[in-house]
């Protein structure tokens, strides 16, 4: 029991003590906030305009043509569940997914986006999506809209980046909308980078992360 007693005690130490150490940190970060808020501004957001958004879509495009390379075609078919997508149907999706992208942002230069829009756009995608279905075919499309989506962020300007676009369930600026589609590959990709250890692969990042652990023992 004076054994209980004393770890107890020296646990309720050691919580006051992080629990103020936590305090002059957080409270030292409150009082420099609003220069942390003006770096922010200053510098990330300011410099993270139409040539970083090309730069880091092609960066995860990238990632996801190298798994699609990587997946040998026999496992194409591999899906996790009956009820989800095999592995070709999400790569096929991921690459025909842009088509109406570009359609909305940079062909038709919509401000305002209805339902049926979307509708359109949707069909539009899925029959894109329903004529690849082989592996050579994906990849090249993965490859080809990547590269022109790319191209066509590289011709934004600041101020259709800052756009606003209605949209059925409210208003989002063009920069962000633009941003979703980053956001929207990396969710799948992670999905595929599940698949690949299901059949018996480790993904290429993985692989990556493992090296430069390695080198640093």
């Amino acid at each position: 029991m004076d054994a209980l007693a004393k770890r107890d005690g020296d646990a309720g130490s050691t919580l006051d003590e992080l629990s103020g150490k936590f305090e002059d940190a957080h409270g030292s970060i409150a009082a420099r906030e609003p220069q942390l808020n003006s770096l922010i501004s200053e510098n990330d957001v300011q410099n993270y305009g139409a040539k970083q958004m090309a730069d880091s879509w092609r960066t995860v495009r990238k990632n996801t043509i190298q798994i699609a390379e990587e997946i040998p075609a026999d496992q194409y078919d591999f899906q996790v569940t009956p009820d989800t997508m095999t592995v070709a149907q999400l790569l096929a999706h991921l690459a025909s997914y842009t088509q109406w992208v570009g359609q909305l942002h940079f062909v038709e230069k919509k401000s305002e986006v209805t339902g049926a829009d979307f509708g359109r756009y949707i069909g539009e995608s899925n029959a894109m999506s329903a004529t690849l279905t082989t592996k050579d075919a994906i990849i090249d499309a993965l490859i080809a809209q990547g590269e022109s989506l790319a191209l066509h962020f590289e011709t934004l300007t600041e101020a259709q980046l800052d756009e606003l676009v209605s949209l059925p369930f409210g208003s989002k600026s063009r920069f962000e909308m633009l941003l979703g589609v980053k956001e929207h590959e990396m969710h799948h990709r992670a999905q595929l980078m599940l698949m690949q250890r299901m059949v018996g692969l480790v993904p290429h990042l993985t692989r990556q992360m493992q090296e430069r652990f390695a080198a640093r023992r």
